[in-house]
């Protein structure tokens, strides 16, 4: 049932109060709390529906699935096979790092066969024109608006019978719902709450733009990520021009599936062979370098391997990780020193995985302590070598999933020779790969610098 007395929102933490108060009861923040009417919540639901939910039985038979492709193949993969019908996706990223580029491209794609709204609050329709010759983009079904009014917005995307929708940014939008600026919490929760509903009872697919705080989190209320369908990130290296597309969540396909693109004069181009980017190794074999095969999202990367070892000048050896966990590599270190004749226990340790990209899984271990093994020996590896494993605290190589994969992966990258846990150690081999299983680690070292 509505209520008709007002409420108060604090429009620094977006938190309800049924009375003025100088402090926030939830945040502490004072003289923030503003006077909203009780009936909010219930009356813009209601409006909103203009029809009463029609409920489905459960057996009864789904229509099939439709998905849009967005036209690239990258983007359509961490959509888990593009973006669904009625679906809201919010993209975060840091200033600059590409979002409205890329998502003026997607525009353009679905543009050329569906009606398409972009909505930006923060450039003007000129600014939006200009970019897109700059980009050479055409899309004859494809409408830009610059405005921050959400009903405004959301008329014209009615109006237009919108297949896409996009929104850049929600922290620009503005409901007359609420009575706070543009991008206070209260604001960003009913512009997106009314966003799910608008696309969920019209069948729009909506993409929001997020702006992001210091600390790489979207700007905002938690709230804003419950609401909606899909989370995307949007990631870079300093310095570099490549991207990194990561699914947070999603519920229409896979949660952490990875997309990689590369920022040219022409806008953003998708990379179909991702491994290419972290094997820039140096042209001659040096010592504390290896190449691994990591699994993240749902396919397998060839990455560099790269260990510095150096004798410690302090009492307290140095542990330096770049793109591993460094409490995982103090566990490597430790095992390293009880169950192999290496001892990096008096040297300084630095280790570091090329192109930026930070993984999480255990298959890293065994590459990594093989690399740390060659810096300390001051002997290079095998160039043609891959090694993938987990490392128990007992010296033992354990499996890891999806071997069988990340060996096709490192043949299809012209390497021919892999060290790999017993249980990895495919039956029938891999054609034109030789395969060395191990059970321990001290096995590992000694197959790894074998000539």
């Amino acid at each position: 049932m509505a209520r008709n007395q007002p409420v108060y929102v604090c429009s620094s933490c977006g938190g309800e109060s049924l009375k003025w108060q100088g402090q926030c009861p939830h945040c502490s923040e004072w003289n923030t709390l503003t006077r909203v009417l009780g009936v909010r919540v219930a009356s813009t639901a209601a409006a909103a529906s203009g029809a009463p939910a029609m409920p489905v039985a459960l057996a009864a038979d789904p229509a099939a699935e439709e998905r849009m492709s967005l036209g690239m193949s990258e983007l359509d993969r961490v959509f888990g096979g593009g973006i669904g019908a009625g679906s809201v996706s919010l993209l975060g990223g840091e200033p600059g790092i590409g979002k409205s580029t890329l998502l003026l491209q997607v525009a353009a794609a679905v543009g050329a066969g569906r009606p398409v709204l972009y909505a930006s609050g923060e450039e003007s329709t000129q600014q939006i024109t200009q970019r897109a010759r700059r980009l050479a983009l055409t899309a004859p079904h494809l409408t830009l608006l610059s405005d921050n009014s959400l009903e405004a917005i959301m008329a014209l995307a009615n109006e237009r019978r919108a297949a896409l929708l996009i929104v850049d940014s929600i922290q620009t939008m503005q409901t007359a719902v609420a009575e706070s600026s543009p991008g206070s919490p209260q604001q960003l929760r009913e512009c997106t709450a009314a966003l799910v509903r608008f696309a969920k009872q019209g069948g729009t697919s909506v993409i929001i733009v997020g702006h992001v705080t210091k600390d790489g989190a979207i700007a905002g209320p938690k709230l804003l990520e419950h609401l909606v369908d899909t989370v995307l990130y949007f990631d870079a290296d300093a310095g570099s021009r490549f991207r990194m597309l990561r699914a947070t969540k999603n519920r229409f396909g896979p949660v952490n599936e990875l997309g990689f693109f590369a920022m040219t004069d022409a806008g953003l181009r998708e990379v179909r062979n991702p491994s290419a980017i972290f094997l820039s190794r140096n042209p001659q074999p040096v010592p504390g370098s290896l190449v691994m095969v990591a699994r993240d999202g749902g396919r397998p990367l060839l990455i560099e391997v790269q260990a510095l070892t150096d004798a410690t000048r302090f009492s307290a050896p140095r542990r330096v990780a770049q793109g591993v966990d460094a409490n995982r590599l103090a566990m490597l270190l430790a095992v390293m020193n009880r169950h192999s004749r290496l001892s990096p226990a008096e040297h300084d340790v630095y280790v570091n995985l090329v192109g930026g990209l930070a993984i999480s899984e255990t298959a890293t271990d065994l590459p990594l302590a093989l690399a740390i093994g060659s810096s300390l020996k001051g002997e290079a590896l095998d160039a043609t070598l891959v090694a993938f494993g987990e490392l128990g605290l007992t010296g033992e190589v354990r499996p890891v999933p999806y071997g069988e994969e990340r060996l096709k992966e490192l043949h299809k990258q012209g390497y021919t020779r892999a060290i790999v846990p017993q249980q990895n150690a495919p039956r029938q081999g891999v054609p034109g790969v030789k395969v060395q299983a191990v059970a321990t680690l001290a096995e590992a070292i000694e197959a790894a610098f074998q000539r």
